[in-house]
């Protein structure tokens, strides 16, 4: 292990020229009302989760750039962008015809694809994200727009029929909800943002949108795009301390829509800042401690490779991963023997390396957190099983296999969100049944077995408890045409590519009684095109 750790972190000069880096960023961009404004005033540094080696063998975490850290004024003012944008849902944005609105974003996506190799190189070097993954996350957000355009043509045709139902003439389509404030994840700081601020911006709400805290440099390289794709205030990026920007947007009651992944107690302090909040939409991905259960019964050999992916992809740093594992006494010495093998096959380096699986944490102080949760469980009985597990080096933490764990342990409750695997052995159900039950989280679990009795009932007891039961299968949120919510304190709405859509919008009927005057009334206005909102056009 010591061998590993050494050789870790590379020299300047052992970086592929693909992938190396010019001078720091010092970015004081900000995107308000259409224009890129420059701020002079403080900025943040932004730190690599890679260290180099230096000449006198020392190694040094490597400084990316800076970014703006705006004040409370200067947000409000990008806020107020926003509001004027929409004007009470009167501006050029909320009552444009959703055709025009598409080829808006259309030429949005063109741009950004332009920009494919710095937004990857970027998650590489912000977050640690291998390469194979950092280009998989901006190919799957770029899908994930053409899906949500496709959606929403789809919808709009639907919604370009007329209903008569008991005389009354009607027809029902969607219109936006207003202002919304979109915050994304670090870990997957592109295409989890794009998941919410895509559909937000796509069913005409004007939006504010602040980056993740890691990962802040990225969306620069698409600031002209938002710029040059969109009417002024339709979209706005702002930067800098949550507790400064957003608690002032939130506090002054003008935003409509909320949408935010990260914790339940920051969104839960959040939400309770504005002063209306019977009026505020909130879409939410919060915490989860999903486990993966793993009955007498089992294909081991999948549980295990399905476990060990799900339990420490991109480090365990996925609100899906599997955070925690309950295996059945019968296998547990099996499943152990057979995890440690393929962890140590795990191949450990940087972000450009190929085939790497284990790279550098972004976040400063996870390293101690998780030194924290290793000691405490050690304390109460458990042991490091795998060689060199829980070793670390600068932002580096091998992955630590944690035995036997036991709700005394504070890592068989708190959301580790990173490399840490627990096992808990059992011997009763009721022992995971009381788990899941009684957890505040409810996001997803994995069962593994192949008993059909086995998994129906436990199918059945789960299904009120959690969003998603994968059956033989780790926890993830694809498709994208599938739900993503959760229960408890891990979610707040639904979001899917069709779902998302409903969330940033509202149902809208438009009826008249069913009279000759009337028809002929709403067959001029339609023939004539004098209405965005009721039309039958048909978008293809």
């Amino acid at each position: 292990m010591d061998r590993l750790l050494d050789s870790l972190f590379p020299t300047a000069e052992e970086i592929p020229e693909a992938w190396r880096l010019g001078p720091p960023l010092e970015q004081r961009d900000y995107l308000v009302d259409g224009e890129l404004r420059r701020w002079e005033g403080p900025l943040a540094t932004v730190r690599s989760p890679v260290w180099l080696k230096q000449d006198d063998g020392s190694e040094q975490q490597v400084i990316l750039g800076s970014a703006p850290l705006l004040d409370a004024d200067t947000a409000l003012t990008a806020l107020d962008a926003a509001v004027h944008a929409y004007d009470k849902g009167r501006g050029a944005w909320p009552t444009m015809r959703v055709a025009e609105r598409i080829r808006h974003v259309e030429d949005f996506l063109g741009r950004m694809r332009q920009q494919r190799e710095a937004v990857v190189k970027l998650l590489m070097w912000e977050i640690g994200k291998n390469l194979k993954d950092a280009e998989k996350e901006f190919d799957r957000t770029c899908d994930y727009i053409v899906d949500t355009i496709g959606a929403l043509k789809e919808l709009d045709r639907r919604s370009s029929r007329f209903e008569l139902e008991q005389d009354t003439l009607g027809q029902i389509r969607r219109a936006p909800l207003g202002v919304a404030l979109c915050m994304g994840p670090y870990n997957y700081p592109l295409n989890e943002t794009f998941t919410t601020l895509i559909p937000a911006l796509i069913m005409g709400n004007t939006v504010v949108f602040k980056p993740a805290k890691f990962g802040v440099l990225l969306i620069r390289p698409l600031l002209e795009a938002f710029r040059d794709s969109f009417p002024a205030g339709v979209i706005n990026v702002i930067y800098g301390r949550g507790r400064e920007t957003v608690s002032a947007l939130m506090a002054s009651g003008k935003v409509d829509v909320f949408a935010f992944i990260g914790t339940n107690k920051a969104a839960s302090d959040l939400k309770k800042l504005h002063p209306r909040p019977h009026r505020l939409r909130a879409a939410l991905g919060l915490d989860a401690k999903n486990p993966g259960i793993v009955l007498p019964e089992v294909d081991l050999d999948n549980a295990v490779n399905e476990a060990l992916t799900g339990a420490l992809s991109f480090n365990g740093q996925r609100c899906t991963a599997l955070k925690i594992l309950f295996v059945h006494e019968q296998v547990v010495e099996a499943f152990l023997e057979k995890f440690q093998a393929r962890l140590a096959a795990l191949k450990a380096g940087m972000p450009w390396t190929p085939g790497v699986g284990l790279t550098p944490l972004p976040e400063p102080g996870k390293i101690d957190y998780l030194n924290g949760l290793v000691a405490d469980a050690l304390e109460h009985g458990a042991r490091v099983l795998n060689p060199g597990g829980g070793q670390s080096r600068g932002s580096f933490f091998y992955p630590a296999l944690l035995y036997p764990v036991s709700p005394a342990m504070r890592v068989y409750h708190e959301e580790q969100f990173g490399p840490l695997v627990p096992v808990v052995p059992y011997r009763d159900l009721h022992t995971v049944i009381d788990y899941v039950l009684d957890s505040d989280f409810g996001q997803q679990l994995s069962l593994f077995g192949t008993n059909s009795r086995d998994i129906g009932m436990l199918v059945d007891t789960f299904a009120n408890q959690v969003g998603r039961i994968n059956i033989n299968a780790q926890c993830q949120r694809g498709p994208d045409t599938f739900p993503f919510n959760g229960r408890k304190n891990s979610a707040e709405g639904t979001l899917s590519v069709h779902d998302a859509l409903r969330v940033f919008s509202i149902r809208t009927l438009v009826a008249t009684r069913f009279q000759e005057a009337n028809k002929q009334l709403i067959s001029d206005i339609i023939r004539n095109r004098e209405s965005s909102f009721l039309t039958t056009d048909y978008i293809f």
